[in-house]
């Protein structure tokens, strides 16, 4: 039986399918019920699931054609995104069938469906640095560590956040669907991203998983939304989670990514979560000093694989 009494996943049983908008409910389920089974290592906040496929997919064509779910009878033994930003990919898989064939079998797909459509010489994924099965299932299939990836940051939440101060004129709001033309352009100018609003509106916005409410925004006095945050919520686990966290270029160095946040851990401290996490890229050393400053502490990493197309 599996840790919450339903039956297990047969490998053998295991067969893959496109993923449907409709699913993400139940993607999101099953992975809270794998970090309450077997903990973090290897997973992520069941927030970087809406995150991955409706932003990260972004102009990359069809998520159902770029999402993979993999059921036996109907329970979900493992899930895959491909083509993140048109180079990677990532698996996630149930407790039970790690390290198994069938987890083999998963990130071959993964792999082959990116390296199909992949923009560059490359096809690249990540692992925790605690996964060492995945670690050596990569290896065998040709795949390189060559670099650390991300840094994996926590705080809990028993003690109540400063609250948010930010410049004068700057409001601390949450988002509104009508932000979207503002929301796209605050992602344009801090990812360099491509948004319209309508496109950010009709592909994330309105998508399962995102609610405008946990968009917690400032804004400029000119109206302009210049800074943005998107929390996350796992009730299951009593988890928040930041993705993404974003400041346009020209309202940096104010403290305005700072009172988004803050203003967001006291809203996830209200819903009953116990601790936040929030990830980023290992070299990047202003968020690092962002998030050490707002009582963020490294609790893991994980690695980046790549391998020829």
């Amino acid at each position: 039986m599996s840790f919450d009494g339903r039956p297990a996943v047969r490998p053998d049983a295991l067969a893959d399918r496109p993923y449907r908008d409709e699913d993400l409910p139940r993607l999101q389920d099953a992975v809270a019920g794998w970090i309450a089974e077997a903990g973090r290592c290897g997973y992520d906040h069941i927030g970087e699931l809406p995150h991955r496929i409706y932003q990260n997919l972004h102009g990359q064509g069809p998520v159902s054609d770029l999402v993979r779910i993999w059921e036996d009878d109907g329970q979900v033994g493992g899930l895959a995104v491909c083509l993140r930003f048109g180079v990677a990919f990532d698996v996630l898989v149930s407790p039970a069938l790690r390290g198994t064939d069938a987890e083999r079998s998963m990130l071959a797909t993964a792999a082959a469906v990116t390296a199909g459509r992949a923009s560059g010489p490359h096809v690249f994924t990540d692992a925790w640095d605690c996964e060492t099965g995945r670690i050596g299932l990569l290896t065998e299939a040709g795949f390189e560590h060559f670099r650390t990836w991300d840094h994996i940051r926590e705080r809990g939440l028993a003690t109540a956040p400063a609250d948010p101060a930010p410049p004068a004129g700057f409001r601390i709001r949450p988002a509104r669907l009508s932000d979207a033309d503002g929301l796209a352009a605050a992602r344009n100018a801090s990812f360099h991203e491509d948004w319209t609003g309508d496109g950010f509106r009709s592909a994330v916005m309105t998508k399962p998983g995102y609610a405008p409410e946990q968009e917690i925004v400032a804004e400029a006095p000119d109206g302009r939304v210049a800074a943005y945050a998107v929390y996350w919520l796992d009730h299951r686990n009593a988890a928040g989670h930041f993705e993404p966290v974003g400041t346009a270029k020209d309202f940096r160095r104010r403290g305005l990514a700072r009172a988004v946040m803050l203003a967001a851990m006291h809203r996830m401290r209200a819903a009953g979560m116990r601790a936040v996490s929030v990830n980023h890229d290992a070299a990047n050393v202003p968020a690092r000093r962002l998030y050490e400053s707002l009582g963020f502490t490294r609790v893991a990493e994980t690695y980046g694989f790549r391998r020829p197309r």
